[in-house]
């Protein structure tokens, strides 16, 4: 009996992590659809996504608990952690993520941010003050391999996408690392739903004094609004809900691999609907960060 619960537990966490990165790449394409056709800003469309996906995940923590919502402002290093975790982290991973997909294509987007367990791997290495092992380096070459020939599609000569979209997708898989790397001691204290409903408001806040949306006199057609709701409830409350309880039921290091699902059904929306070219050399990039993935996943799991 117990190895079937557990079984279909582990079933159940691989469906949910799946799941969770289908609802990503289904956002991702959604938001390319928003940018080439509906004429959105990703400055214009961040802000207001961060803010409805942020103050209804706030809303359902104060009913549950209130207390416990509004305690994380009580303690100054908690105030100094949910800033740099909710700023520099969730906030700009989220615009430069948008940001990428709209210089590029969704795939683009997603897999730009498949690449961020690298940066992970090499943060640990610099503070465990120790040289990465051979699967490590292995795993870093595959990765600049693998976006390498996606970014030039085989022809090395050019490439194949803007700079700034490459740009603006390191900056998303570093900032992928850095709510990674300063996450540990608010979990330990607070629910995940909690920070990261304080991380969607505070950046929703931030971007909308930066950006100022209100001066782009855009305003949606139906479609867009549908789009809206989209990256809203399915790209970040559904997607984040799904993937992390399935994380939660499996582990980070198969959650990496079942993840890989968000940049496959980016590529394959995108490629169908969007009409954005897929080629076999992007194919081979997809697989050799697969590969850097699995290799990954491997080495934390044996840690």
């Amino acid at each position: 009996m117990e190895e079937i619960q557990t079984s279909r537990k582990g079933l159940t966490g691989a469906l949910l992590t799946l799941g969770g990165g289908v609802c990503w790449g289904l956002s991702g394409s959604v938001g390319q659809y928003l940018f080439s056709v509906e004429g959105m800003d990703s400055r214009w469309l961040v802000p207001i996504r961060l803010g409805l996906a942020g103050i209804i995940m706030l809303i359902w923590c104060c009913v549950r608990d209130r207390e416990r919502t509004f305690a994380l402002w009580k303690r100054k290093e908690d105030i100094l952690r949910i800033l740099v975790y909710g700023l520099l982290g969730i906030s700009f991973c989220q615009f430069t993520y948008f940001l990428t997909i709209q210089l590029s294509s969704a795939a683009m987007g997603t897999i730009m941010q498949s690449v961020s367990p690298v940066f992970i791997m090499l943060a640990v290495c610099l503070q465990s003050r120790r040289r990465p092992t051979r699967a490590e380096v292995t795993a870093i070459i595959l990765a600049l391999a693998g976006v390498t020939l996606i970014t030039t599609h085989g022809n090395f000569s050019q490439l194949a996408v803007p700079v700034s979209a490459v740009a603006a997708g390191i900056i998303s898989a570093i900032c992928v690392m850095i709510y990674n790397m300063t996450s540990g001691p608010l979990l330990r204290r607070y629910s995940v739903t909690i920070i990261q409903a304080w991380a969607f408001v505070m950046g929703s806040l931030f971007f909308l004094l930066l950006f100022r949306p209100w001066t782009y006199h855009y305003v949606p057609g139906p479609m867009g609004y549908a789009g809206i709701a989209v990256v809203v409830l399915v790209g970040n409350i559904l997607a984040f809900t799904a993937y992390i309880s399935g994380v939660g039921m499996i582990g980070p290091e198969k959650g990496i691999l079942y993840g890989f699902s968000e940049p496959v059904t980016a590529a394959l929306i995108s490629a169908v609907f969007l009409h954005t070219g897929f080629n076999i050399w992007d194919l081979i990039g997809f697989l050799a960060v697969f590969i850097m993935l699995v290799l990954i996943s491997k080495t934390q799991g044996g840690s």
